[in-house]
């Protein structure tokens, strides 16, 4: 295996910066990302796109709408990063 096929390691924690992913890592960073938090019982996480033209904004947006961890998402609050960072609240653990 290949310096750069092995698997990243993530610390779950409330906010996850995404600028040193790919961008077609995004999506499976993202979900998984979300899966674990869910699972670690957060509720509220926070996830840093940048803002630059909003691409991964979008992107991080169409992944947030689709996945089944998440309750409701929006831009973070200017304190927070603003549109440069969206919070996404999860639903609880079953």
């Amino acid at each position: 295996m290949a310096d750069g096929d092995e698997p990243v390691v993530i610390p779950i924690e409330d906010a996850l910066d995404l600028h040193p992913f790919r961008p077609d890592e995004i999506p499976s960073v993202v979900e998984s990302y979300l899966e674990a938090a869910r699972d670690a019982g957060f509720r509220e996480v926070r996830l840093i796109h940048g803002k630059g033209l909003g691409v991964q904004r979008a992107q991080v947006h169409r992944i947030l709408s689709q996945s089944p961890h998440v309750d409701r998402f929006g831009d973070a609050p200017a304190e927070r990063g603003g549109w440069g960072a969206s919070v996404a609240w999860l639903k609880p653990r079953a």
